[in-house]
């Protein structure tokens, strides 16, 4: 019983492992900028704030009241020059506009070549997320041979225990080919 219970462990393990590699995938997809207007894009920039680099997110409100406007409204109104200047940095091809007390950031139309170059970095993130999923794969088919090796786990069990591995990973595939395709459509929307 208590074989089944660690073959049982190391699947359910690997799971979690290829579900945190999925919701990685999700987080950088949000920090690429597609033609529409998200506040993800900005939230995970780092701003020196008295000398102390704070996200975004921690010192303005921020809100998408168009579809192509990012608003950032920090609380601390003295910081608007340091938040401007993070944004300016950070390369994301963003042109902050301060009021004095409000920053608006329109999202300009994506070119040809930048929705192409968006999407291979989109392809690559999810590339890494694949390789993250295999990996995963590995060590627990690796686990579960040496449970089968130590004489800890039945021939038939550890058979078992591969198959749902392997089943678990082409889940966690299909997810990130469907994440992907549909950044890819959002990307390559006008």
């Amino acid at each position: 019983m208590e074989t089944l219970a660690s073959l049982k462990e190391v699947v359910h393990e690997t799971n979690q492992r290829m579900q945190k590699a999925e919701e990685a995938l999700k987080r950088e997809f949000q920090s690429l900028r597609t033609g529409r207007a998200s506040t993800a894009l900005v939230e995970g920039i780092h701003v020196n704030y008295y000398n102390a680099m704070t996200p975004l997110k921690q010192l303005a409100s921020l809100s998408t009241p168009e579809p192509r406007q990012i608003l950032i409204q920090p609380w601390d109104v003295s910081q608007i020059s340091s938040v401007v200047k993070a944004i300016q940095e950070a390369n994301l091809g963003l042109n902050p506009i301060n009021d004095g007390k409000i920053i608006r950031i329109t999202i300009p139309e994506l070119t040809n070549e930048r929705r192409s170059e968006v999407t291979k970095v989109a392809r690559k993130y999810a590339e890494e997320s694949r390789i993250s999923i295999r990996a995963a794969r590995k060590e627990a088919n690796d686990a579960i041979k040496r449970l089968e090796k130590d004489g800890t786990a039945p021939e038939d069990d550890a058979k078992k225990a591969h198959d749902d591995v392997q089943k678990t990973t082409d889940k966690h595939i299909k997810n990130v080919d469907e994440m992907l395709k549909q950044k890819e459509t959002e990307i390559n929307e006008i």
